[in-house]
């Protein structure tokens, strides 16, 4: 899978997709995608980065209490 950078518009290949998809971890591992050699990986925070689409991550991937409001009714 791949996300881009915000302010670069570097695509990011994610190592490992559990990580980038729980709530409870800011940032994941993964690495830029350009040149010939395989960049080593390295942390990325979920709030700088996007789909390749320009659409921002799901909520509930970044937010851990994205449905508190629903629970306490």
């Amino acid at each position: 899978m791949f996300l881009k950078e915000k302010e670069s518009g570097h695509l990011v290949e994610v190592v490992d997709v559990k990580e980038l998809i729980d709530p409870m971890k800011p940032t994941f591992m993964g690495r830029y995608n350009w040149g010939e050699d395989v960049p080593e990986p390295e942390p990325f925070d979920k709030s700088k980065v996007v789909f390749p689409s320009g659409e921002p991550l799901p909520r509930c991937w970044t937010d851990v209490h994205y449905r508190d409001t629903e629970v306490s009714h």
